[in-house]
């Protein structure tokens, strides 16, 4: 059986311009909320045309021990250069946990596909 997680692409996003960057602390205090942000080209610019560009980043945060993640974000880039109007990669969220876990990040680009990655995230 297929999985779509073969088609799922990774690298260091110093070096791979696709990569999600996921910026929030390393550990947060239970029910305190933090912000988090994704972001797309933080080292390496990524073309935002209308032929070549981000379409969306999806969030998801798996607890530990968990068995299914839950979507904590969603972000939709629309505008790639009709009338003149761009919306750059960039999605923030306000999020609060209560147990410790993992954090993923999975972009799509029109041409280039999926891309992921995720860091862990202590709670105390």
């Amino acid at each position: 059986m297929d999985s779509l997680g073969k088609f799922l692409q990774t690298g260091d996003w110093k070096g791979e311009k696709h990569v999600p960057v996921i910026h929030c602390p390393n550990k947060v205090k239970a029910d305190e909320g933090f912000e988090l942000e994704v972001s797309i080209g933080d080292a390496i610019k990524h073309p935002n045309t209308l032929e070549h560009h981000i379409v969306w980043i999806k969030v998801f945060y798996l607890e530990k021990g968990g068995k299914f993640p839950v979507e904590l974000a969603n972000f939709n880039f629309s505008a790639h250069g009709e009338a003149g109007a761009f919306t750059e990669p960039v999605g923030l969220a306000y999020v609060k946990l209560n147990k410790p876990g993992k954090i993923y990040a999975i972009s799509y680009c029109n041409i280039h596909g999926l891309w992921e990655n995720s860091i862990d995230i202590e709670v105390e």
